[in-house]
């Protein structure tokens, strides 16, 4: 008998279904061959943050559809070249076997596999934020009903109950409604509300929406948002911290693309939080030449200095998409001395390290 190697192989052998889920840049589902892959060290981890892989397990047993599939939040570390840490992920299902027995079958062992990543290093819980929306996308996969408070949020972005009214609304509800941006008229619903929207429901939409392809019409209602807010006195970096997450999974990257050329134009988007937000949630962006160029050179006067530089330019040196295309940004020679200096930092401190 062929031994088990992979945490995969594992829970599948004992009669589990597993999905698979990014937990870090966004909640996205991750194929079941591109996480094996991922596992056997055949390809780096897709969606790296922070030189690691945080990832949701879906653990559903396919013999009792009317349990409730249990959700593991785990987080490995990645090597230089972004792939599993083999060292690491023989540590967990040491532990898990520890606390599991070598022998597992789906439907016997629930009470253990709840308790499963009691004291394991390698678990994390995410935000609040983050199981709402996790759990909404779930939902909405599966077809199953969305929560009890997701008619009062449908009422609420159709400006019923008032807009100032939003602190009653419970967030699975407004989770529940991005998760389901292509039922019930929803995405009408959501782009016609965008202009109304005090700061604090637009941007729990925005956080919901940023794990969603979302249509034109929502896409262009956030860009619009954006602009009015870069030509007030004061823009709220906060907002526009928020929309270019909604904007990031844009189903037209033009407008997404142009929206973020346009905020690297304002002094505001020196600050960390708008430049996290572009690396974190809309990384895509960077494989445009001239956006990325603009990027650079507002990463490099950013308002908190070299140390946030070099951890987002390594973050995003990490990430696939953008490893190549940011190599060549590096060196374009038509660059400010100030990105010039700020890159010779950056090389000194990866040599020092």
């Amino acid at each position: 008998m062929k031994p088990i190697t992979t945490l995969t192989e594992f829970l599948e052998s004992g009669g589990i279904v597993l999905a698979f889920s990014d937990m870090g840049r966004r909640i996205t589902d991750i194929a079941r061959e591109a996480f094996i892959d991922f596992e056997l060290t055949d390809a780096p981890y897709p969606l790296p943050l922070q030189r690691q892989a945080w990832f949701a397990l879906t653990i559903s047993d396919p013999g009792d559809r009317q349990i409730d599939p249990m959700i593991w939040f785990i987080r490995f570390p990645l090597d230089e070249q972004g792939k599993l840490q083999q060292a690491a992920r023989d540590g967990f299902m040491y532990l898990l076997v520890e606390n599991l027995g070598k022998n597992l079958q789906a439907g016997e062992n629930e009470a253990r596999m709840q308790t499963a990543l009691q004291d394991n290093p390698y678990a994390f819980q995410p935000k609040p934020e983050r199981l709402a929306a996790l759990h909404a996308r779930m939902t909405a996969a599966l077809g199953n009903p969305a929560s009890r408070f997701y008619d009062h949020a449908k009422a609420y972005f159709d400006g019923k109950p008032g807009w100032e009214q939003w602190s009653f609304i419970g967030y699975q509800g407004i989770a529940d409604l991005a998760a389901r941006v292509g039922q019930d008229d929803n995405a009408e619903r959501i782009a016609a509300s965008i202009p109304q929207l005090p700061p604090p429901p637009l941007e729990a939409i925005c956080h919901c929406l940023e794990n969603e392809a979302i249509p034109v019409n929502i896409a262009q209602a956030l860009a619009d948002r954006a602009m009015r807010t870069l030509e007030q006195p004061s823009a709220d970096p906060q907002v526009l911290t928020a929309l270019v997450r909604g904007i990031s999974q844009s189903a037209s990257p033009a407008i997404r693309d142009d929206l973020i050329l346009r905020l690297l134009e304002h002094p505001v988007s020196s600050r960390t939080d708008i430049l996290a937000a572009i690396a974190g949630r809309a990384w895509e962006c960077l494989t445009d030449a001239s956006l990325r160029g603009r990027y650079l050179e507002r990463l490099a006067v950013n308002e908190s200095g070299q140390d946030f530089f070099n951890r987002i330019l390594s973050d995003l040196l990490f990430l696939p998409i953008t490893r190549v295309p940011l190599q060549a940004g590096l060196r374009e020679a038509q660059r400010s001395a100030v990105l010039s200096n700020a890159i010779g930092e950056f090389f000194t401190a990866v040599r020092e390290a």
